[in-house]
């Protein structure tokens, strides 16, 4: 290799390229990883209320404590993750990490193929990584908080200087290299990559479809009703998860990517030996560099959009305000229940009540047919005259016939029966002589 191709410039920026490249890669995962637990941990929340609501009153009391605490404590988690990462992710740095690298990796490949025989390309390179710096530096809000960069250079896996086959990052580029280990490598990642994202696409479009149509057959059935939740809470997740990928826009972007790239890639195989010229190199290069930048910032333009109408604030607000409701549904189940068993239960007093109330009338009035009838009238008769034959042979035989006969004529209108009242029927017992016969 020669020695020119190792000279300082390139390595400065080889090195800011791995930089912010590590940290675009890095800070992108941790941002993934915190918007999963923020959906995982929502979903969470809304399983937990509906088992509490759901846990029989005749298992242990502990599980009943624990499925508290966690319904509790899932939304906390949840809204101190969208908190955090609201705070921590707000200015979208591994956004700007990732423009920052690259437009260094287009100046590199510029640098490498159109100014390769320009003397002045040195200080050109120079002045560009500068005002790339302070570029990313602006888009930070003057936090440029990054790990130096200490592996090899150029970073792999991209790049492998052992493997005569790949690019060494280093030595200048005729036409046919940069085809190869440019245009060509771009091309067939992005190939790879746009079926990857359209696969990952209809995969959700097909769990958001399935799960609505689950929750339309959940809510159909009154016993499975509380799981409708769960349900429309593992779609919102989804939905939320599909418009932060935004994988709509990815597909037509790289699809752009490798129509444009192919048809420059079809005119350089259209060229003879001859026909390319350094002319063509710079045309090649120029319009693979410009593509692939418009990609970039295309990608970046996509991303911030998604941010910007993914607001965590309001994820972490609707979760809270999920669990909320829930509760209020859990209340006002519980209070229709209690008024069902109450509303129920006066109506079977009120029945049972005047289901009494008509028997009783109906056996008063029986017993007032029955002492009204001739049957009974008759035996009434016939006791009054056997009690007053039975009073006359006693008084006979007593010699209390003139005491019986006064009695008789004072009580002469008063008709004895079982209608007469106690206080007379006594007056007349008290009346009558006291004997000393032995009764029986």
């Amino acid at each position: 290799m020669e020695s020119q191709n190792k000279t300082p410039i390139l390595e400065v920026a080889w090195r800011k390229f791995a930089q912010y490249d590590d940290a675009s890669v890095i800070r992108t995962a941790a941002f993934t990883n915190l918007r999963k637990w923020i959906a995982i941990f929502g979903v969470l929340a809304t399983l937990f209320s509906i088992l509490t609501v759901m846990y029989p009153e005749s298992f242990p009391q502990i599980g009943a404590l624990v499925l508290k605490f966690l319904l509790i404590a899932s939304p906390l988690i949840a809204s101190g993750l969208a908190a955090y990462t609201n705070d921590a992710f707000a200015t979208g740095d591994w956004l700007v990490a990732r423009a920052g690298a690259e437009e260094i990796l287009k100046e590199i490949y510029i640098y490498r193929t159109i100014l390769r025989d320009n003397p002045k390309r040195r200080e050109w390179l120079e002045k560009r990584l500068g005002k790339i710096q302070r570029s990313v530096y602006r888009g930070m809000n003057g936090e440029l908080a990054m790990k130096a960069f200490k592996g090899t250079l150029p970073p792999a896996p991209r790049f492998n200087p052992s493997d005569p086959n790949c690019d060494n990052g280093f030595s200048d580029l005729t036409g046919d290299e940069y085809y190869k280990f440019r245009l060509e490598n771009e091309l067939n990642w992005h190939i790879k990559k746009v079926n990857q994202k359209q696969e990952e696409r209809n995969r959700l479009k097909i769990l958001i479809l399935s799960l609505g149509i689950l929750g339309a057959i959940l809510a159909a059935s009154s016993e499975t009703t509380l799981w409708v939740a769960l349900v429309a809470s593992l779609t919102t997740a989804f939905l939320g998860w599909q418009q932060l990928k935004n994988l709509e826009l990815v597909v037509k972007n790289y699809s752009k990517v490798i129509i444009e790239l192919g048809i420059i890639s079809d005119h350089w195989k259209n060229l003879e030996a001859e026909e390319r010229t350094q002319t063509e190199v710079n045309r090649m290069v120029r319009a693979t560099e410009d593509m692939l930048w418009s990609r970039n910032v295309e990608y970046i333009k996509a991303m911030q959009e998604a941010l910007k109408d993914s607001s965590l604030d309001e994820e972490a607000k609707l979760i809270n305000n999920v669990i909320q409701e829930q509760r209020e549904a859990d209340q006002r189940f519980r209070q229709s229940m209690t008024d069902a068993v109450v509303n129920q239960t006066r109506e079977v007093m009120d029945d049972v009540q005047k289901d009494l109330s008509e028997q009783f009338e109906q056996i008063l009035g029986t017993l007032a047919e029955e002492a009204s009838s001739d049957v009974v009238q008759a035996e009434l008769a016939a006791m009054r005259e056997s009690l007053q034959e039975f009073s006359e042979q006693i008084a006979q035989r007593l010699g209390l016939t003139n005491s019986l006969q006064t009695i008789a004529e004072q009580f002469k209108d008063v008709d004895v029966s079982g209608d007469t009242p106690r206080g007379v029927l006594n007056d007349l017992l008290s009346r009558y002589p006291k004997t000393s016969e032995v009764k029986g």
